[in-house]
């Protein structure tokens, strides 16, 4: 039997953000199992918690309903909280497939309120399958160019010109199916304030209640075409459209030839505790 956590991630409202299943003694789950598990709660993410081997606090493995992930925002982050609220951390190191992720946790009155993560920095280019992507979603154009940007998941930027349409998207998800191995982020917005909806049949996921590790290099790409100055902390909305409102921070220091610090923050609510019988 197994033990797990569930959290709604990048809110503090229970029943809206991201649900995640977070798995906190699961060094005995083969991986297959984590993958049938992750597929049987139907979440976006699903985490297994595990010992430390390369000098963090715990080792995370991070499953989709059809796929592991090196690395991924909301996992991160309602592990984050998860573990806070069983601990008296101000910080704590994930080790996960890119590598070490540093968290900061802001308490009150010893409760985890806040929590900061530092991201890996992506590696950036244009994506080779643009005029399908946009066929898919509908659209006959970006606002600025469409480019994948990899931390793990690959997430390609798409542009429109207002929340509005924004909110009217209505994509060809069997179409989006055929771009493997990628998340589609559509966003709009101006200065501060940012609206974003992704769409990711390849990972399972038709659409995304908030996406942590796309907040991070969307302030990059935003940054990198002028739209925001870099050090400036933008708010990305996201999940409206499903009715599960999410709401995540991100800081991008630098400059557009060389990233500094890419912080994401945000907030967790544990909803729910239950045990496998598996």
């Amino acid at each position: 039997m197994h033990d797990y956590v569930v959290a709604d991630v990048f809110t503090d409202t229970m029943l809206e953000g991201n649900p995640l299943a977070v798995f906190l003694d699961a060094a005995d789950i083969p991986a297959e199992r984590m993958q049938r598990i992750a597929r049987e709660l139907n979440l976006s993410e699903t985490v297994f918690v595990m010992p430390p081997e390369s000098g963090g606090d715990v080792r995370l493995r991070i499953f989709t309903p059809v796929n592991e992930l090196p690395f991924a925002g909301h996992p991160t982050m309602g592990t984050a909280f998860v573990i806070g609220e069983l601990t008296d951390k101000i910080s704590i190191i994930m080790e996960t497939g890119m590598g070490l992720v540093p968290f900061e946790l802001d308490r009150v009155d010893g409760k985890v309120q806040w929590a900061r993560m530092r991201q890996p920095i992506p590696e950036w280019q244009p994506y080779e399958k643009a005029p399908h992507l946009l066929e898919a979603l509908g659209l006959e154009t970006s606002t600025l160019p469409i480019e994948v940007y990899r931390n793990g998941p690959r997430h390609v930027f798409v542009g429109l010109p207002n929340v509005r349409a924004l909110s009217a998207l209505r994509p060809d998800l069997l179409m989006l199916a055929d771009h493997l191995d990628m998340a589609a982020n559509c966003f709009a917005g101006a200065g501060s304030e940012w609206r974003m909806r992704m769409f990711s049949p390849a990972y399972g996921v038709a659409e995304d209640a908030a996406t942590g590790s796309a907040a991070g290099p969307l302030a990059i790409h935003l940054g990198r075409h002028g739209l925001v100055p870099f050090g400036t902390r933008i708010e990305v909305q996201q999940g409206v459209e499903m009715g599960r409102t999410s709401k995540m921070y991100a800081q991008v220091t630098g400059a557009a030839n060389e990233i500094g610090l890419v912080e994401v923050s945000g907030q967790a609510v544990v909803i729910a505790r239950g045990t496998m019988l598996i």
